[in-house]
């Protein structure tokens, strides 16, 4: 059940804004330009302080996008890779693509941050091979905001690493809790693992392990929590491989489209169902905007030597300008700087050039 209760980032406010710079694969998605660059173009009117880099055929960026904003330029991409395609051949094969063209921009320091709605492992194998991963990180993890009883919670890993080792969990911890509190604003979050059981030791022997590891950390760790537990506020980042958290989002999403499925053609079975519907229309308006995953943007892809935000390959406009403000905030607090600071002793400055860990604070402050 992904955050559907307003808009999911809450960075810190500031006296000025810093200004960033976000590349959109304009092409990307199941329905290309038409949605895409309507998206990104709406956050940028919305957001004069930040710049948008829409890359893709230019011709058709112009055709879609009109008169486009001054805080919003074209990057000329030749290229797709298609839904199909395998994700590391098809970076290779296709160097001139949107989504690759995105990424480069990022890694030469041209941009903040990358959004797409393409191909997701294409996504994501650009971000690991082209950004690459950040000192002590082993695995980058693709992370979700979902709600619990009022405010969002991480969950991480749902689709970057199936087969996770207990040093990976940690390191997820990790990573999902810079996310937490320097975008969602969540003051020293509490940390859970996804397990079959409250107590420690339950799970597998990764689990155990991971327990132990994060036991040493001085994350607030919690320990493990259940399936049932997801929708209690009981942690503000949970951890899990790919797998499980892959089947959790699907899960929450097919059983949210069912209940309202249900509800629908209970109110359309009988004039009393129509006449309830009028009476009850204000509170299920308020509980659908709950269930609204577009207002969650996008998944960033922690761990890698930048901003990557992957979103629904069916996302819409309204869906890609919330990617958009997520991609952004998380540039703007510089997410990845602080996971390689806390994770590998190393930050980046805003040309991407490392910083001696004496100048460390200050870079990222």
């Amino acid at each position: 059940m992904t955050e559907r209760s307003g808009p999911p980032v809450a960075a810190r406010a500031s006296a000025a804004v810093r200004g960033v710079r976000v590349a959109v694969d304009a092409m990307g998605g199941d329905h290309g330009a038409g949605e895409v660059v309507p998206g990104a173009v709406a956050y940028a009117r919305a957001n004069p302080h930040d710049e948008v880099i829409l890359v893709g055929d230019q011709a058709v960026i112009t055709a879609v996008g009109g008169d486009l904003p001054a805080n919003v330029r074209t990057v000329q991409a030749a290229e797709l890779i298609g839904m199909d395609e395998h994700p590391a051949r098809a970076l290779v094969r296709k160097r001139d693509s949107s989504i690759v063209v995105a990424t480069e921009l990022v890694k030469a320091g041209a941009a903040d941050a990358v959004v797409t709605a393409g191909h997701t492992g294409a996504g994501m194998a650009a971000g690991k091979l082209i950004l690459g991963s950040l000192p002590g990180i082993d695995r980058p993890a693709l992370a979700i905001q979902m709600t619990s009883a009022g405010r969002p919670f991480v969950l991480l890993d749902i689709g970057a690493n199936p087969d996770s080792t207990a040093e990976n969990l940690a390191q997820f911890a990790r990573m999902g809790a810079i996310f937490s509190e320097h975008v969602l604003g969540v003051e020293r979050p509490r940390v859970a693992l996804l397990s079959i059981g409250e107590e420690k030791g339950k799970g597998d022997a990764r689990i155990q392990r991971a327990t132990e590891l994060l036991d040493e950390t001085d994350l607030n760790f919690i320990g493990n929590v259940e399936g049932k537990d997801l929708t209690q506020q009981v942690a503000d980042v949970v951890v899990c491989d790919a797998v499980l958290g892959n089947v959790v989002i699907k899960f929450f999403e097919g059983l949210s489209g069912f209940i309202f499925d249900q509800f629908r053609d209970e109110f359309r079975r009988s004039l009393r169902g129509r006449l309830a519907y009028l009476l009850l229309r204000p509170g299920i308006a308020r509980i659908r905007r709950t269930f609204d995953y577009e207002v969650v943007g996008g998944s960033p892809l922690l761990g890698v030597r930048g901003t990557v935000i992957i979103t629904h390959g069916r996302a819409k406009r309204r869906m890609v300008e919330h990617a958009v403000r997520v991609g952004a905030a998380t540039a703007r607090e510089r997410v990845a700087e602080r996971i390689g600071q806390a994770l590998g002793g190393e930050v980046y400055d805003d040309t991407g050039v490392t910083a001696t860990p004496a100048v460390a604070s200050e870079a990222i402050s």
